[in-house]
């Protein structure tokens, strides 16, 4: 399986309402937390999604300093729930960071993590470097990648 990655006016219609579907489906829906998924970042981020039966199946955004953070950042991490537990979010994150590293070169990655993911983020070379803050009502560690080749 292959991920893609798009800037913003890459996208066709057909992928951004894909994307935006898949977002709401999870943050809004699954978690049952309503807020303002469309916050004026989508138009500065890359898109990595990867497509599976013609559907978009995981997705996130990556965001260069200045936008979201003052750090390089990867959010909006969601992988549909019927590809859950077979290590898609796993490839989708390590091919994120690869992105960045590759093409932006920066010295860390910032993500802010919903802390039941704490783990997973750790497993992938991530480090807690806030105290625990609700980010829209879900508990959420800030956590930050360090480019050790830089």
């Amino acid at each position: 399986m292959t991920f893609t990655f798009k800037h913003f006016t890459e996208l066709t219609t057909s992928e951004l309402y894909d994307i935006l579907q898949l977002r709401a489906e999870i943050f809004v829906v699954e978690q049952d937390c309503v807020y303002n998924d469309i916050d004026g970042l989508d138009k500065d981020a890359i898109h990595q999604f990867l497509v599976k039966d013609e559907q978009i199946v995981a997705y996130s955004r990556l965001l260069k300093p200045g936008t979201r953070f003052n750090d390089y950042s990867i959010g909006r991490v969601v992988v549909k729930e019927s590809e859950r537990g077979t290590g898609l979010g796993i490839q989708m994150m390590k091919e994120a960071k690869t992105y960045i590293l590759a093409n932006w070169k920066p010295d860390k990655i910032k993500i802010s993590a919903q802390k039941y993911l704490r783990k997973f983020y750790e497993d992938l070379g991530f480090k807690v470097v806030t105290a625990e803050y609700l980010e829209d009502g879900i508990p959420h560690y800030g956590m930050m990648f360090e480019n050790k080749a830089s």
